[in-house]
């Protein structure tokens, strides 16, 4: 049997640095069952017994405040039922600060388990002439202590067989910071929570329960009404007596810890009395300036910006490339019919639904995990609080934002750096609020259509720029509106401060980098990918029956068959108009000599003009089967379940200006919102080869009619259509994302309700009012 053994440590620390040191790419990456934690465990390499590492979250206190935060309390104490018994922990600190991290190591040193405490970055300490004594302190302890500096792998070994060796070991000295009347009153508290049918509470959960006021332990862990006020009183009394006895509940934690670390440490630590200037502290004066720091830092978020949104294009074309490769060799191996139909318009676009993604995450992963892991990402996040409070958000949330405006499921990945729930939670759901590259070809279509490109104050085009940069603008400003909301009402809570460490800054390394992108990337694929892939095969079905698409296939059988004779025909097409360009070319810039080599120039070009002609007539019945293929697809979209229900949703689309071939192609872009397009395209008979730059897709547009022969298209219906667009939730891929992220289908439903009901009421009054100006 493996041991299973949990890592800890501060934010900041180098804990999954050394997590990823020790268990390398052999990771099961998952969520903690009905919370939003991330669950990593890991086998560490190179030792005789098999040992699983758990990497808990990073955190300044095992205080839990929510269910979330209790998780790791639970692992630790062998209450997770999906982890089981832990048989030893490592708590990681940071060397060059140890006083304030012990407050943590004596909370785990409370655990009574067996221990392995790591000096992590001793590296830093020593550079800033920190001298630690570590015998003397592992003596003191009653636990092995280990020196590492993970970034550099140095320590490695000599801490996995720490590790090895804790459990045979056993516990270190149980610290004892508080004076005896909180270990008397927790005694009594154990007697009351045992009459109230929780005989089995550890005594560390009923320390915890009388030191978190209002924390999870008081106010969530009973579920019987009943007993639960009971508890609430009786947490109450025993914190009254205790403050009748000079020992004030939360403050006496922090000051017994801390003088607990403060004499623990003592003649064992030594630290300049006036500590050096470092190369960190130089750059911080301009980094961290309010003014040339945020300049520096939209710079930086440019440059992130256009990678996500321009540099990982050409590897999307490759991943598009390879799906439309896969898509062609299906259709070459299978004739027209349902099979071939489910695995290229189901199975082959589900899987490239997934691919094609990869390249955005990779990039904006590989460009975090070096901010992160050369020190900058935590000065970023310190520079954007101010402006991110305001809205009940903290600094750590603007780079997810930033990053959706090219996709939100990256974005909604990078809230992990993010270690407030309810902060969290909030910038996972207006995340795809912000208008990302999916809209484009949304806004590209109706405003090349239907916003005049004449001047503005000179600049032609200006009216058209506008109109796109107030879509962008209004997602934004909604996004702010939401959050705000969001944290006044479902994550109700007072915006806790914003604490976090700034680590020194170092040269990334190229293998913690690459783990670490490899690893979102992998999660990405293993987790969320697969309920794209679903939503896919889901969306194909609804579009697909219950309509007989026999004629449609024998139709497509023909062509195929055909296929052959019109690619010949073709190619003496596209031969005859190059000859055809000479002989124009010759007649416009020749000088003749003689009227018989003129005559005969021209009639050679007659001549070809009328066998161009010819094999136009030839192609002519191949185009028209083509054309006749496409309404068919057409018809059979409107008979599909998913054609049922846009007719069934005209009356409520109607005052949108919409109809229901709109409502359709709305609903059929539900894996991906810039499906809308080729959706149109073949709603309107064009095929699904088309995009938002086809001259076709445009007069089709320009043309569409109401029964009554209104136009459906306008200014009006152009500004819905793309606010409804900015504003909906209609991408199945963010939706899957946050339900993996969330691991609850709870808020991937608030996320769908709340948004298109927002962009629906928007579209209503820009519509209406539109109409009337």
């Amino acid at each position: 049997m493996p041991l299973t053994v949990a890592i800890i440590g501060n934010p900041n620390t180098g804990k999954s640095t050394l997590f990823n040191a020790l268990t390398g790419l052999q990771v099961r990456v998952g969520n903690f069952p009905g919370v939003t934690v991330e669950k990593k465990i890991g086998r560490i390499k190179g030792t005789a017994q098999p040992i699983d590492l758990v990497d808990l979250p990073g955190t300044y206190s095992l205080s839990p405040r929510s269910l979330d935060e209790m998780v790791s309390v639970n692992v630790l104490l062998g209450r997770q039922t999906d982890v089981g018994k832990v048989d030893a922990v490592v708590c990681i600190l940071d060397a060059s600060n140890l006083e304030r991290n012990f407050y943590l190591a004596c909370q785990v040193l409370d655990l009574g388990l067996p221990t392995v405490i790591v000096l992590n970055m001793f590296d830093v300490a020593s550079t800033r002439g920190v001298r630690i004594d570590i015998p003397a302190l592992s003596k003191k302890l009653g636990v092995q202590v280990v020196a590492t500096s993970a970034h550099r792998k140095e320590g490695l070994d000599a801490l996995k067989a720490a590790i090895a060796s804790a459990v045979p070991n056993g516990p270190g000295t149980r610290p004892h910071p508080f004076p005896e009347t909180f270990y008397s009153e927790c005694h009594q508290l154990a007697s009351k929570l045992a009459g109230l049918c929780r005989s089995d509470a550890p005594s560390f959960l009923v320390e915890r329960a009388l030191l978190d006021v209002g924390g999870y332990l008081e106010t969530e862990w009973l579920d019987d009404d009943n007993a639960a006020e009971q508890w609430r009183t009786a947490l109450v009394e025993a914190r009254t007596r205790l403050k009748d006895a000079g020992c004030r509940v939360p403050a006496i934690e922090a000051k017994a810890r801390y003088a607990w670390a403060k004499q623990t440490l003592a003649e064992i630590t030594t630290i300049p009395s006036a500590r050096a200037e470092t190369l960190s502290d130089r750059m911080d004066r301009v980094l961290t300036h309010r003014f040339a720091g945020l300049l520096i830092f939209a710079v930086l978020m440019v440059v992130v910006f256009q990678a996500i949104f321009s540099w990982a294009e050409p590897l999307m074309g490759w991943c598009e490339a390879g799906q439309s490769a896969a898509s062609g060799f299906v259709a070459s191996q299978l004739p027209p019919g349902t099979l071939r139909s489910l695995l290229t318009d189901g199975v082959v676009a589900g899987v490239g639904g997934v691919l094609v993604f990869l390249p955005q995450i990779g990039m904006l992963f590989l460009f975090i995990a070096l901010l992160e892991d050369c020190g900058y990402l935590a000065r970023a996040a310190f520079l954007m609080d101010k402006v991110m409070s305001k809205f009940g958000l903290n600094g750590k949330s603007f780079v997810p934002l930033m990053t959706s405006h090219a996709c939100a499921i990256p974005g909604i990945m990078a809230t992990r750096v993010i270690e407030d729930r309810r902060a969290r939670l909030a910038t996972i759901l207006v995340a795809p609020l912000m208008s990302c590259s999916a809209r484009l070809p949304v806004y590209t279509l109706f405003i090349s259509l239907f916003v005049s490109d004449s001047p503005l104050l000179g600049l032609r085009g200006a009216r058209q720029g506008l109109t796109l940069f107030a879509m962008y603008a209004l997602g934004i400003t909604a996004a702010a509106l939401v959050a705000a909301v969001l944290r006044k009402t479902i994550f109700h809570s007072e915006t806790p401060p914003f604490v976090m460490e700034l680590p020194a800054y170092k040269w990334p390394s190229p293998w913690i980098v690459f783990s670490r992108v490899w690893d979102r990337m992998m999660a990405f694929v293993t987790r969320a990918g697969t309920l794209i892939f679903a939503a896919a095969i889901v969306v194909w079905a609804g579009s697909f029956f219950p309509g007989d698409h026999s004629q449609e296939f024998e139709k497509q059988r023909l062509i195929e068959a055909a296929e052959p004779i019109k690619s010949d025909l073709l190619l003496q097409e596209a031969r005859t108009v190059e000859a055809l360009d000479k002989l124009n070319q010759r007649i416009s810039h020749a000088a003749w000599e003689n009227a018989t080599e003129r005559d005969d120039i021209l009639k050679l070009t007659a001549s070809t003009q009328t066998e161009l002609a010819k094999l136009k007539a030839k192609l002519k019945p191949f185009e028209d089967a083509s054309d006749e293929v496409n309404h068919m697809r057409a018809s059979l979209v409107e008979q599909s379940f998913l054609g049922w229900l846009g007719h069934l949703i005209e009356p409520i689309v109607k005052p949108l200006g919409w109809d229901w071939k709109i409502g359709v192609g709305t609903l059929l872009s539900f894996p991906a919102r810039e499906l809308v397009v080729t959706n149109l395209g073949i709603i309107y008979g064009l095929g699904q080869d088309v995009d938002e730059s086809d001259q076709q897709l445009w007069s089709t547009i320009r043309e569409a009619k109401w029964p009554d022969g209104r136009p459906v298209y306008g200014v009006p219906v152009a500004l819905s259509i793309m606010v409804f667009f900015s504003l909906c939730a209609q991408c199945a891929a963010t939706l899957m994302t946050i339900r993996r992220e969330t691991n609850s289908w709870r808020w991937p439903l608030v996320t769908f309700s709340y948004m298109t009901s927002l962009a629906y009421l928007a579209a209503l009054v820009t519509y209406q009012v539109a109409i009337r100006i």
